[in-house]
């Protein structure tokens, strides 16, 4: 089903292997589709070290309110590029009043002000949005959403955190070294049955625990892709981001041109295919026919079985992945019973993924049992073509709830299962409280994720986990009209007629980033979180679901902070901010031959490797606010949080050992780290000091740092950055 090749690979054409080949690694590379699109964005004259400007960039109501105050406080007068602000994120969050609509008028006033384009809720996803109206091939697209993704349209797309799109804003570059890019041929045809979420869960399952593609940039290929409908490959390529690459690109042809062509955008169709030996640096094979329906378990995407498999043996692969919670609903024909089943958001409610499950609907009903299925097109324009070719009559006739585009059920803000429940999901992540569920009031529940294919088969099968492959589904597969109508009639179009005098609106919610200072030579850490899980989850660095509500202020968002993975995180973290140490702590920072008096007093979390999962880039900034100064990490689980960290005015050291020389309640001293971090040091002297005043000398790492980066951290955050050089 799924092959890895970890070694230098040739292809000619993006078909064929090339056993033999007579071109250098150093001149192939440059033939594949990434090199050249980003080639083309950059700025810096050096093949290698890439600035890139981006052509647009997008942002949602969770994010946009902070990079604007950010891009404000450093003297934005203008967008520069064209700047999309929708609304899909927190257009159903009840939780704190108007806060929510409040973010909402903001936005509007600010492309009002700023010349931006303005999506209100409910008219589309985030990504729907950008796919019909933004992209184009050999684009590159900038998104404060980790599932920045539109390689499949042939556009480069990168999420990141809210820091580095205020960079684009403010006419500053996105700086990173060349990516490795590595295949993804694909070949055969998927079996009915089989949709775009089993094909991305199985390679997701291969790459993600092995880092196959960390930071690299997927480059689709193959003859297989001809046999893919657009949003298929749409729904494969969102997922993406589930692997911990940096970007997808895929080869277009012409399905690609038709549907820029039915999105009124002709122009923005070119074809796109690697050169005629393209060297790569490792590659993925995936047999489209051989992929079977698939389960991804609680809590990621990579913890996946077929169904089948699954099916077989529910009751020890449960019990293994520490689910015995969920033994208890195996019903006696061995499946597991599910209470709901949502098909929704950027990956789930494409216009294909509606038919087909409609089209499996009509062989049953969802039932008036504890199973319930809510299905969300994403976007208005599939919502109203869904409308007039009767699949929302079907499926409202067999008892779905059909509701407005929303990104609620992908985070957690949308269709809470009961205690104990199971959800099954064609959404992007599966993370912990992603359902949002409360473990530490009492309230658990679990999301797998599935295609909708399958779970509009759980549907009619009374909720327990089914692959659409045990049916016999004649698929209709209706064409898709695309119509803008709705969009010109709602959306506010104002790139290019920015308003200096238009007035910004605020809500009482929104205010805007605590001062920070600038760093000092000598810093003394207080150990606020010492987590030892593998990999930590943006998620659990600051809880999605409702919190999501206080986004746009700082402080109150920060109390939410680890809450649901450490919840005496923040009261220590408020302790060590105070800067007051004991005269025994004291002593032992004088035995290291420094002053006490010049220390810079902060906290520090430590986690194996934290930053899986979202771009948001609250999950550092809300350590910043109260009193971080630091992460310790064996590695950065995505470079985007790493960037996030910086961009916030904290170290991102390393420590490769498991054995750490610290604990919760420890001091770390770390020695000239201002002159250390300007030098560009990869190594820092420590000292881990507990209370009762014993030390212990030790070595913290950095991995290399720009010269932008290094600014940055001197200055104490990106604001501070831009107030000194602007």
């Amino acid at each position: 089903m799924v092959k890895l090749t970890n070694e230098k690979v040739w292809l000619k054409n993006g078909l064929e292997v090339i056993e033999n080949p007579t071109v250098a690694y150093e001149e192939a590379r440059k033939n594949t589709m990434a090199y050249g699109i980003l080639q083309a964005h950059n700025t810096s004259g050096d093949a290698e070290k890439l600035k890139i400007r981006f052509d647009a960039m997008a942002s949602h109501d969770i994010t946009y309110v902070g990079i604007i105050q950010t891009a404000r406080a450093s003297g934005l007068t203008e967008f520069p590029l064209p700047y999309v602000l929708t609304n899909c994120h927190n257009s159903l969050c009840a939780v704190g009043g108007t806060i929510n609509e409040d973010d909402h008028v903001f936005g509007l006033s600010a492309a009002k002000k700023y010349g931006g384009i303005y999506v209100p809720a409910h008219q589309a996803v985030i990504h729907s949005y950008m796919r019909e109206m933004m992209s184009g091939c050999g684009k590159m697209l900038l998104g404060s959403d980790s599932h920045t993704r539109y390689g499949a349209l042939g556009t480069m797309a990168i999420g990141e955190g809210g820091p580095e799109l205020v960079k684009q804003l403010l006419r500053r570059t996105y700086d990173i070294n060349c990516p490795e890019v590595v295949a993804i041929k694909f070949t055969g045809s998927p079996k009915a049955g089989v949709g775009p979420q089993d094909v991305a869960i199985a390679i997701i399952k291969a790459v993600f625990k092995n880092g196959f593609v960390k930071n690299k940039v997927m480059e689709f290929v193959g003859d297989g892709i001809a046999n893919l409908p657009i949003e298929y490959r749409n729904g494969i390529d969102v997922m993406t981001t589930e692997t911990t690459c940096l970007s997808s690109i895929w080869m277009t042809d012409e399905k690609t041109q038709k549907y820029f062509e039915m999105h009124n955008r002709p122009e923005d169709y070119k074809k796109m295919a690697p050169g005629e030996v393209a060297a790569y640096d490792g590659m993925v094979e995936v047999d489209l026919s051989k992929v079977e329906c698939m389960i991804a378990l609680p809590f990621h995407p990579s913890n996946a079985y077929t169904i089948k498999e699954f099916n077989a043996n529910a009751k020890d692969i449960l019990h293994e992945n520490g689910l015995d919670d969920l033994i208890k609903n195996i019903t006696p024909d061995g499946r597991v019973q599910a209470v709901q089943g949502v098909i929704a958001g950027c990956a789930g409610g494409t216009f294909d993924n509606m038919c087909a499950a409609a089209d499996i609907l009509k062989t049953g009903w969802v039932g008036a049992d504890e199973f319930a299925l809510s299905a969300y097109p994403a976007s208005q324009p599939a919502f109203l073509e869904l409308t007039k070719n009767g699949v929302v009559a079907t499926m409202l006739e067999r008892g779905v709830t059909v509701r407005s585009a929303f990104c609620g059920p992908c985070f957690g803000a949308g269709d809470v299962p009961p205690n104990k429940g199971l959800s099954l999901r064609h959404t992007t992540r599966n993370f912990p409280n992603r359902e949002g569920s409360k473990p530490g009031d009492g309230q658990s529940a679990f999301v797998a994720l599935m295609d909708a294919r399958s779970i509009a088969a759980s549907a009619v099968n009374g909720g327990k986990v089914t692959a659409a492959t045990e049916l016999d589904i004649d698929y209709t597969t209706p064409n898709y009209h695309f119509d803008d109508t709705i969009y010109r009639n709602r959306c506010y179009f104002g790139y290019g007629k920015a308003d200096s005098e238009a007035e910004l609106k605020f809500g009482p919610n929104i205010t805007d980033w605590p001062a920070q200072p600038e760093l000092s030579e000598n810093i003394l850490l207080g150990v606020a979180s010492l987590i030892t899980d593998d990999v930590t989850t943006t998620d659990e660095l600051i809880p999605s679901g409702e919190t999501s509500s206080y986004r746009s202020n700082p402080e109150k968002l920060s109390t939410f902070a680890l809450s649901r993975k450490d919840p005496e995180y923040v009261g220590r973290a408020k302790n060590f901010k105070k800067g007051e140490i004991s005269e025994t702590v004291a002593n032992a920072v004088k035995r290291c031959d420094v002053d006490p008096a010049e220390l810079e007093i902060a906290s520090v979390v430590y986690a194996r490797r934290p930053g899986d999962g979202s771009a948001r880039e609250q999950a550092a900034s809300c350590q910043r606010v109260l009193g971080g100064l630091a992460n310790i990490a064996i590695e950065y689980a995505t470079k985007r949080y790493r960037s996030n960290l910086i961009n916030w005015g904290m170290l991102p050291f390393l420590f490769e050992d498991e054995n750490v020389p610290f604990k919760v309640g420890d001091y770390i001293l770390v020695k000239g780290v201002k002159s250390g971090v300007a030098e560009g040091k990869l190594e820092f002297e420590a000292w881990a000091i507990t209370p009762n005043g014993t030390s212990t000398e030790f070595v913290l790492k950095m991995a290399p740092l720009t010269d932008d980066e290094k600014t940055i951290i001197k200055c104490g955050c990106l604001i501070n950055y831009y107030r000194e050089n602007n």
